[in-house]
């Protein structure tokens, strides 16, 4: 890439007025030149057009339409753009600080088609809850149910083409096998930087819909297992292939307060891959508690504060961030 890449950025939305607008600062703040951001909003009702006819001069285009759900609001965005470099953010998400400059960076310097940073959670208010931080993970890590923060990913537009975009039939795991697509074909690198911050609260999908979540992890499953491609990485690498899969299960049913129906899965991934399993022992603890007192997951304590995240300073005043609250030091 000789001159600056063109960079294509789409946020899906549907009635995420109380977010949305923070979702806009955090792109259109980056300090990258050559930026197209498109909005694809399905029909909200709740205000969020009056935010977009505010941010329309500072917008390269928006709709807002009806639509099947995010994968089509995505991969119709994707349609009309026209960038060398392309992601989307959600619009309850934000970019951190130089986001896009870093990964463009990445992108160049490694040679590679796909790349991801970390991420950290926040809560409503904005206020830190834990970091996200992954490894350079490959096809036989993804296969196994690692899952990267999709806020941290940039991808060439070439290779979202290639593989021809999002499974509209997913509603929940569509970013995941997304990456597995991309990741039996082209080449992915992990750059340990925080890129996003990735918004946790009550009508969050992975909250809200967390049955939705198990049951797409249980149909890739069955993909893998007979995507021609895949098929000999799931006769060589079942155990774990599976094992990783309820693991991830699991972690969406007791994320979604179903504690029973998370520790079943729970016991299926020590079946099939048990040192994995119970190296996360703590939320079978906390599944059990929660069975045997009916003490909601979401009332545990919240682990707050991030050691590793680095010039704190400079996000004290970020779109969507509250990092001044919740006891959360900047010096």
């Amino acid at each position: 890439m000789n001159s600056i890449p063109r960079v294509s950025i789409i946020t899906p939305s549907f009635n995420q007025a109380d977010f949305l607008e923070y979702t806009v600062q955090s792109v259109l703040k980056q300090d990258y030149l050559n930026l197209e951001y498109g909005i694809v909003d399905g029909g909200s009702t709740d205000g969020s057009l009056d935010i977009l006819k505010k941010y329309d001069p500072h917008l390269s285009w928006w709709i807002s339409e009806p639509d099947q759900g995010q994968a089509q609001a995505i991969n119709k965005g994707m349609a009309r753009i026209s960038g060398d470099i392309v992601a989307w953010i959600n619009s309850d998400d934000v970019y951190l600080p130089n986001t896009i400059m870093q990964a463009v960076t990445a992108m160049e310097d490694y040679d590679v088609d796909l790349v991801y940073g970390d991420a950290i959670t926040i809560d409503e208010a904005g206020s830190p809850l834990n970091e996200l931080m992954f490894s350079d993970w490959d096809l036989s890590d993804l296969l196994r149910f690692r899952v990267i923060c999709q806020p941290a990913v940039f991808m060439k537009r070439e290779v979202w083409e290639e593989v021809q975009g999002l499974n509209s039939d997913l509603h929940y795991m569509l970013d995941h096998q997304l990456w597995i697509k991309i990741a039996s074909r082209f080449r992915v690198k992990h750059i340990p930087s925080f890129w996003a911050a990735s918004r946790s609260h009550g009508q969050a999908k992975n909250v809200a819909f967390a049955a939705g979540f198990s049951d797409e992890i249980l149909q890739l499953l069955t993909w893998i297992e007979t995507d021609p491609r895949l098929a000999a990485f799931f006769e060589e690498d079942q155990n774990r292939i599976k094992g990783g899969a309820y693991r991830l299960s699991a972690r969406y049913l007791l994320d979604g307060d179903l504690p029973g129906k998370s520790f079943m899965q729970y016991c299926q991934a020590i079946r099939y891959w048990p040192a994995y399993a119970l190296s996360h022992w703590r939320r079978m603890v906390f599944a059990l508690i929660s069975v045997a007192t009916r003490i909601r997951i979401s009332n545990f304590p919240r682990k707050t504060g991030i050691p590793h995240l680095l010039d704190k300073k400079r996000l004290r005043d970020w779109p969507g961030l509250n990092f001044p609250g919740n006891g959360f030091s900047t010096n």
